[in-house]
């Protein structure tokens, strides 16, 4: 199974934020999507940072509501590890595991093509397990 089946299913739809938006407006996306994070994009590169809840809560933790003025690009985290739709589920899930993030930008020819997040590549796999059980049960039903 390959990352395309899972944009298949989701879509290709990536929420951005420039670089110089405030992390209030970072947290408002954030919440009005539902989602964990969200993608920095400059329109130079396909992708220059992300900046997940995480992120968030750290700054403020660490600088109170005054970090919330600030710019996303102050909290950011800069080396995104990306992959293209040709790249396996279990790739992604031993990248997840190893590196501890639960977000990757799909990049494709140099443009940005989707995101996938851990819930994503959870909810392929369980539909696979199924899949596999029913199959499983059938053969049983019919030996």
């Amino acid at each position: 199974m390959i990352v395309n089946r899972i944009l298949s299913i989701k879509g290709r739809d990536v929420a951005t934020i420039e670089p110089s938006r405030s992390l209030s407006e970072a947290a408002r996306v954030l919440a009005e999507r539902r989602i964990g994070a969200l993608l920095i994009v400059d329109g130079h590169r396909p992708v220059v940072g992300i900046i997940s809840e995480r992120d968030i809560v750290r700054a403020v933790a660490a600088q109170g509501a005054k970090a919330l003025d600030e710019p996303v690009s102050r909290f950011m985290t800069e080396k995104v590890v990306t992959c293209t739709g040709e790249t396996s589920i279990n790739d992604i899930m031993e990248l997840m595991t190893q590196q501890k993030f639960r977000h990757i930008p799909v990049v494709e020819g140099g443009r940005l093509s989707g995101i996938i997040s851990i819930g994503d590549v959870v909810k392929l796999r369980l539909e696979e397990v199924e899949a596999e059980t029913q199959a499983i049960k059938e053969y049983i039903a019919t030996a």
